[in-house]
């Protein structure tokens, strides 16, 4: 079992490698006594959106923790080839209310990957902090307690924690979850842009809105990979009925 990240080398590389962001094959992982995901092949394209989509216990937050290094494979292997580490937004319930920080410090928490938890901000960091905070329309939230926020405010404060990150690989976990029509336009609408600036996305959804418009779907059951491609090809009313049901 192993991860794998890729550096820059001179050497030139396949045109699968191009394409792909994150390669894994015979992907086995889980919990103790609880394995959860089952010999999985398959590839995140490089600069897309890519869906995870799958009912609740498909595997879906299992693989994004996989993604992101933090669950370890206990078999198979996971390429990430050429890029940064990458930046994981969990689900906002998984960030507890209570917590003593505001939007601002929530936020500069993306920055302790580079700078250490300890050490003070740079110019720099404050800049990218500050920028994250305009790019999700949360910099009048600031000074605010993270645990005052509405839904759709606090996951735009945990997006913005990743974004501070830097990191050319997105990961996020159910990131529209809950949220109003007008906060879901506005997350699909910087995901769909920061493709566009060269990052790599991949949100676990139950939003099938959301799928349909990503690049690329993963479908999964049981752990297991029911159908990868575009989402025209993959999520079909006869391949839904067979994961929900009728």
């Amino acid at each position: 079992m192993k991860i794998m990240f890729n550096k820059p080398t001179s050497s030139p590389a396949s045109p699968r490698q191009r394409a792909a962001r994150v390669h894994f094959t015979e992907l086995c992982a889980g919990y103790p006594g609880r394995p959860v995901l089952h010999q999985l092949d398959a590839e995140i394209p490089r600069l897309a959106t890519t869906a995870l989509v799958g009912p609740n216990g498909s595997g879906k937050s299992t693989l994004l923790g996989v993604l992101a290094g933090v669950i370890q494979p206990t078999s198979g292997s996971v390429r990430h080839h050429e890029g940064s580490p990458p930046a994981f937004v969990p689900q906002r319930g998984a960030v507890g209310d209570t917590l003593p920080l505001t939007v601002r410090q929530a936020v500069e928490m993306g920055r302790w990957r580079e700078r250490g938890p300890w050490r003070r901000l740079t110019r720099r960091d404050h800049t990218t902090v500050d920028t994250a905070l305009d790019r999700l329309g949360i910099g009048d939230l600031a000074s605010r307690q993270l645990g005052e926020l509405s839904g759709g405010q606090r996951q735009r404060a945990l997006i913005a924690q990743g974004l501070a990150q830097e990191s050319d690989l997105l990961l996020l976990d159910e990131p529209t979850t809950g949220l109003d029509p007008e906060a879901r336009d506005r997350i699909a609408a910087l995901l769909t842009a920061l493709v566009a600036d060269g990052v790599t996305v991949v949100q676990a959804t139950h939003d099938l809105e959301a799928a349909r418009s990503a690049d690329a779907c993963l479908l999964l059951r049981d752990g297991r990979l029911a159908g990868q491609g575009p989402p025209g090809r993959v999520l079909t009313t006869s391949a839904l009925a067979r994961i929900w049901g009728p």
